[in-house]
């Protein structure tokens, strides 16, 4: 309890110094360095140029106005996390590192009382700056029978805790062809019963990602970025590769990359290991059994408004694999298409994937298709958008044969079907009707019902981490089960977003059979500060 106290009591500080900077009377910004040439490093960014599915590769997103919710994985947790932009300012993205500060230059366009750190001009060298920025997140989560009854609590179920994260970047340009990019993340964890979680809870302070950029000119507009050190990475809508929003802890890659943009084509290349969030100081370092490699590429049709297509391939090792069917050595290999658009008031999101290659002395052949829709209805009072979701992912046919058919998620998204997390994306069917209110130009309110069933009899159900849950041979049953959610996010300011979630899962026959079954409540609450 004294932990805990101790943590509420530096939340109230942190949030209080950083709601109201200028507190004592009108903040004054430090004076201003006489600011270079004007450089902003061409796209070195992710062929997601869209990620949040808000805009084509080939274009820069629109700065000012309300940011797009991602359609698809994640969206929660991205809106609750990313302060909605303010018309003629810069605008935040969930990658600190794809911001674009440059327009700052000028002193005339310093509003806010952060701009004079998001251009610091380094002499009067054309293209030579600095921009430093960081993100506060404080906040509850509360589980009552936490994964069905298999998961810690008191005698009644309950388990309550406290999180903090804490990340500062500095984004140093030298001139048009040279990039430095850093970001350190602290991580804690008080009151949950179990203690930290490996890996997502707890991280005293580490280099989060420090990488080089070295931009080659191809032409007028086309250009290779060579990227090299630690990263984060965030392709499409996160079924696949996200950054893992969510989870107290995001998730980086030591990697080699190759950023391409030729014409209308943005093409990523890369040889990636996933780092691990270890708890002491200075002590993450790159997962020894697991490898990633890949291509992924984007072209907008047209405008990108109405079509753009996403192809992709995806390479991936594990020594340490592990599914219901048995334990061993994975070598999977991934060949997918993304087909999305805007063309308002629709909103579509298709995403089909095929996998293949060994485990054990086995052969897998895995499969995904997702598909998300939603329909804008801007004349009505609160301008609700209804949508639906429909996916399906593989799961394992025979316990008993070598062959593996469990479809792998890889690096999935840290708030998949909704902030609870119950379930991960391997052998499950869900069908999940949404509903996002605009209560006011500052609050917005999701509501969706997700149901769930086992794609395959043969196999069992997972965790978002991929780890087993319950194994299939405890249960005949195909109905997982089902799970409301509602969140409202709330933007009281430019820098501030404030979330409050509830879920609960309602568990069916096959988690009565393979758990204590105990039906699930969680109560989520965060504070995000970003500059």
């Amino acid at each position: 309890m004294g932990s805990l106290l101790r943590s509420r009591r530096r939340f109230l500080a942190v949030a209080a110094t950083l709601l109201f900077p200028g507190a004592g009377g009108q903040a004054q910004p430090p004076p201003v360095v006489p600011p270079g040439e004007q450089f902003s490093l061409p796209a070195a960014v992710p062929p997601s140029g869209a990620n949040d599915g808000s805009a084509p590769a080939t274009s820069r997103p629109p700065i000012g106005g309300a940011r797009e919710s991602r359609l698809g994985p994640g969206q929660e947790a991205v809106a609750g996390s990313i302060p909605t932009a303010q018309a003629g300012t810069p605008e935040y993205k969930l990658l600190r590192y794809q911001e674009d500060w440059s327009s700052l230059k000028d002193p005339a366009k310093r509003t806010d009382f952060w701009d004079p750190l998001k251009y610091i001009p380094l002499g009067t060298r054309d293209g030579y700056y600095l921009t430093l920025g960081g993100d506060v997140r404080e906040w509850f989560e509360s589980y009552h029978n936490d994964s069905f009854g298999l998961g810690p609590g008191n005698a009644q179920g309950y388990n309550t805790y406290f999180l903090q994260r804490y990340m500062l970047y500095g984004d140093l340009h030298l001139g048009p062809n040279v990039r430095v990019f850093t970001q350190t993340i602290n991580g804690f964890e008080d009151g949950r019963i179990g203690g930290p979680r490996p890996d997502i809870d707890r991280n005293q302070f580490d280099l989060h990602q420090g990488f080089l950029d070295w931009r080659w000119a191809l032409g007028d507009t086309d250009s290779v970025t060579w990227r090299l050190g630690r990263q984060e990475f965030e392709y499409g809508t996160g079924r696949l590769i996200d950054v893992r929003e969510g989870p107290n802890l995001r998730l980086s890659f030591d990697a080699a990359r190759a950023l391409t943009k030729i014409g209308d084509w943005a093409v990523d290349g890369w040889w990636a290991k996933p780092v691990r969030n270890n708890p002491g100081t200075f002590d993450d370092d790159p997962n020894p059994a697991v490898s990633f490699w890949g291509v992924y590429g984007v072209r907008p049709v047209g405008d990108g408004s109405k079509l753009t297509v996403d192809v992709y391939y995806l390479g991936f090792e594990n020594k340490q694999a592990s599914f219901d069917q048995r334990s061993g050595y994975e070598l999977r290999h991934s060949i997918g298409t993304r087909i999305w658009g805007r063309p308002k008031p629709l909103e579509y999101n298709l995403e089909y994937v095929y996998q293949f290659g060994t485990f054990g002395g086995g052969r897998i052949s895995a499969w995904t298709a997702a598909n998300a829709v939603r329909y804008t209805l801007e004349d009505l009072p609160l301008k609700p958008r209804p949508g639906v979701r429909f996916d399906v992912a593989s799961g394992n046919r025979d316990a008993a044969s070598p062959n593996l058919q469990t479809f792998n998620p890889l690096f999935p998204a840290g708030a998949y079907f909704n902030l609870a997390g119950p379930f991960g994306p391997l052998n499950i069917i869900d069908l999940h009707p949404t509903l996002d209110l605009t209560l006011t130009d500052k609050l917005t309110l999701s509501a969706d019902w997700n149901f769930f069933w086992r794609e395959s009899l043969g196999d069992g159900v997972y965790l978002l981490s991929g780890a087993l849950l319950a194994s299939g041979l405890k249960s005949g049953a195909r109905y997982i089960g089902s799970s409301p959610a509602a969140t409202v996010v709330w933007n009281p300011a430019r820098h501030v977003t404030v979330l409050t979630s509830y879920v609960h899962v309602f568990p069916g026959p096959f988690l009565k059979d393979a758990t204590p079954g105990k039906p699930v409540d969680f109560v989520t609450t965060w504070l995000t500060y970003r500059f």
